[in-house]
């Protein structure tokens, strides 16, 4: 990052959201040290978007834009990169319109539908066909997700899922519970697009299978919220969510303000749950005030570290005592 600058203004600036002093101030100091990207931390209109790069001569992306392409990079399998597209298509459609001039060009010849159309609108007509394509390839991702879950609670296998903000160690916890090398976790944001689902052993209660899926994050682009519903479904059908909360993070319980809403958003928040206050070796004192501000709302916390396996026998037996009870 070559910089960074903040502003406080009453109301954003309708036509460039920064206002064109401003504007102009992050052209002058992106020339200066040769940068070409102009990254803005919240929803830019397509006006505003096409205006600040006429006035800065900078691309330009938005928070929203800017975690789509977050997720176009962590993407691997076939149905993480049909969600992450039709969130962008999604979000493209609309601000074709910001595009300009070359976008309201009369259209003709093969392919047009007659005098009149503009490049605007055909561009529009092949997204939106794509856009349809997507969904109904992922409304047979979700069917199916959906039969297995069927088949599941008729079997009695009870469904444990990890939630959490993104980069809480929920990918390191899954793996250390299940001792499965094979799952990928990384200190990133959204290393984990995919649902990834391990049989864990339970004495008590028998086994029961752990799911870890997509990190939330705050002002999650509502696209993005839409295209991985399917997936962030599961957790809506867990018996039981462990909220994973990053303990080392500045800002831990607004942090979980965030997923709470979330969960809110896809029917989940009424599941019983444990807070798993994560990478408790990272920390010293502070977290008793942590752990405090989670028991004083009335969550019950759990204290582990996934990295060293700190608190993860635990863990294991509090989940099996509540698999028990509702059982």
């Amino acid at each position: 990052m070559a910089g960074r600058a903040v502003q406080k203004r009453r109301t954003p600036d309708p036509s460039t959201f920064i206002g064109r002093g401003k504007a102009l101030e992050l052209r002058d100091f992106a020339a200066s040290v040769g940068a070409g990207l102009l990254v803005v931390d919240d929803a830019l209109s397509p006006t505003q978007r096409s205006n600040l790069e006429k006035t800065t001569g900078l691309m330009v992306w938005d928070r929203a834009f800017t975690i789509m392409r977050i997720f176009e990079r962590r993407a691997i399998t076939a149905e993480a990169k049909l969600q992450v597209e039709l969130a962008r298509l999604k979000y493209e459609i609309p601000s074709l319109k910001g595009l300009g001039h070359q976008m309201s060009r009369l259209g003709g010849g093969i392919g047009t539908r007659g005098p009149g159309e503009t490049e605007f609108e055909r561009h529009r007509r092949k997204l939106e066909r794509r856009v349809k394509y997507i969904e109904k390839s992922l409304q047979g991702v979700r069917k199916r997700r959906d039969l297995h879950r069927r088949r599941r609670a008729k079997d009695g296998v009870r469904l444990v899922s990890l939630v959490g903000y993104t980069n809480g160690g929920k990918s390191t916890l899954l793996r250390s519970l299940t001792r499965d090398e094979s799952i990928r976790a990384e200190d990133r944001l959204f290393s984990t697009l995919d649902t990834q689902t391990r049989r864990v052993d339970c004495p008590s209660a028998g086994p029961f299978l752990m799911s870890d899926t997509v990190g939330f994050i705050k002002k999650l682009p509502p696209e993005l919220v839409a295209a991985f519903r399917s997936t962030l479904e599961e957790a809506s059908s867990a018996d039981l969510l462990l909220v994973v909360a990053d303990a080392s993070s500045q800002t831990p319980l607004e942090n979980f303000e965030v997923v709470l809403e979330t969960l809110r958003d896809i029917g989940a928040d009424e599941i019983p749950r444990f807070v798993v206050l994560n990478k408790i070796d990272r920390v010293s004192e502070e977290l008793l005030f942590v752990a405090a501000g989670f028991e004083s709302r009335g969550e019950d916390v759990i204290r582990v570290s996934a990295l060293t396996k700190e608190g993860l026998p635990e863990l294991v037996r509090r989940i099996c005592e509540k698999l028990d009870e509702s059982r």
